[in-house]
């Protein structure tokens, strides 16, 4: 099942926590692809300063004060598109970015878009911009619904318990528990105490020419 736009009209911490485990899904032209997300951030509407909101409304991040449930993608740093889901009622720009997927459906796609034709497996999705060029998403998606095809979250099961730590690569707002993860997941861009992503394990994925 799809999830509802409901789904995201919620507060920011309680949708981060349960988009853990839940299916993030791309069909494209060139075939789907979807991987498991084990790795968010939560953005908040009031008091987080690291928040793209924090400073008023303005053309980049309007779409964070619409209706929840849209996708709010960037460019960032000049290098690469990161993937959020808003959240919260509308006018409330609150939103939770996407940081690592564990790779399920159309891996040799997600392959191919990484540029390499083998990579490291545990370095396919685990990094928010990774993800983002492996599953294809890019600015045309800005402010699209994400309850319905082609891009949306599918819902699964998860049994595993959450890890909490502080956000990865902002300045203003650092200090606050506001990244979420799955406890003992392979895939999470970085592992709880760490200071830069893991490498992981080498292990190929073969792509037929």
């Amino acid at each position: 099942m799809i999830l509802p736009q409901s789904f995201y009209s919620r507060s920011t911490l309680q949708v981060a926590k349960d988009l853990l485990g839940q299916l993030l899904v791309h069909e494209t032209p060139q075939g789907p692809a979807s991987g498991r997300i084990v790795e968010v951030e939560a953005y908040l509407p009031k008091n987080d300063p690291g928040c793209h909101a924090a400073r008023g409304k303005t053309p980049r991040n309007e779409v964070m004060f619409g209706s929840a449930g849209h996708a709010y993608v960037y460019f960032c740093y000049g290098n690469h598109f990161l993937f959020n889901l808003v959240t919260e009622a509308e006018g409330t720009p609150g939103a939770v970015l996407i940081r690592a997927l564990e790779p399920l459906k159309g891996a040799g796609l997600m392959v191919k878009r990484r540029g390499d034709f083998e990579v490291e497996d545990l370095g396919l999705t685990n990094g928010p911009g990774k993800l983002v060029q492996a599953l294809g998403i890019g600015r045309e998606h800005n402010k699209i619904p994400t309850w319905k095809r082609p891009l949306y979250v599918q819902q699964a099961k998860r049994e595993e318990a959450i890890g909490v730590t502080t956000r990865i690569g902002i300045t203003e707002g650092s200090e606050l528990p506001l990244r979420f993860f799955l406890k003992g997941n392979r895939y999470i861009s970085v592992k709880p105490g760490a200071d830069r992503p893991s490498p992981g394990k080498k292990k190929k994925i073969k792509v037929a020419l």
